[in-house]
């Protein structure tokens, strides 16, 4: 059964949105970048959902991408070290900025949508999980076969929306400097996805574009 958002539920979103983007308290991403992962990559077009805890907390960072920030920020450590495993055994990758990734079926989807400036987590639990909840199922329902990558605990809970007769799922620790070397190095989840998009007819990621 697909999932509902109902006129009720959106409502609540918008009064949610207009409150928190009129307070006194600095909000990201920028409010017409919140979309930004179902912008750039339709259900049509996902072969790849790489699901994100919330955005980046600190000015100009935040995109409405998971894990992505602009070129002309420093890559936080979870990104630095996608970056190194992407890398294996690939050329240097030098953009921190995911917007090539999204615009090839890439769905970089954080399953809270907005923080609070400083403050990491400040927004989950609010509003935004049956949304988001919602958007994994709803790719996953769609026929054709994509991956779901789960990095670290959080993600790993989302495990029960995706249909696995259909779609793979590939897990591992969370790419942070904390936990990077606890299972997510050398887990290959770059080269394990094409294969399997190439096993079922569809065209590999330029990890490296």
């Amino acid at each position: 059964m697909r999932p509902v958002l109902t006129d009720e539920y959106l409502d609540k979103i918008n009064e949610f949105l207009n409150r928190a983007y009129e307070g006194p308290v600095e909000v990201y991403p920028p409010a017409d970048k919140i979309f930004a992962a179902m912008l750039y990559t339709s259900l049509a077009q996902t072969k790849v959902i790489i699901v994100g805890q919330d955005p980046y907390h600190e000015k100009g960072q935040a995109q409405g991408l998971s894990f992505s920030v602009p070129d002309d920020f420093p890559a936080p450590s979870s990104l630095k070290n996608i970056h190194k495993e992407s890398k294996r055994p690939w050329s240097k990758r030098q953009s921190h900025d995911l917007i090539p990734w999204a615009k090839q079926g890439v769905l970089l989807l954080n399953s809270v949508l907005t923080v609070e400036e400083h403050k990491a987590n400040s927004h989950a639990g609010v509003i935004w999980e049956h949304f988001t909840d919602s958007v994994i199922q709803l790719a996953s329902a769609h026929p054709t076969p994509k991956v779901f990558i789960l990095w670290g605990n959080f993600a790993r809970k989302k495990s029960s929306l995706i249909d696995t007769r259909k779609d793979l799922i590939i897990q591992s620790a969370h790419p942070s400097g904390l936990s990077a070397n606890r299972g997510f190095f050398g887990s290959r989840p770059f080269s394990r996805c094409n294969d399997w998009l190439e096993s079922k007819g569809r065209e590999p990621i330029d990890w490296l574009k």
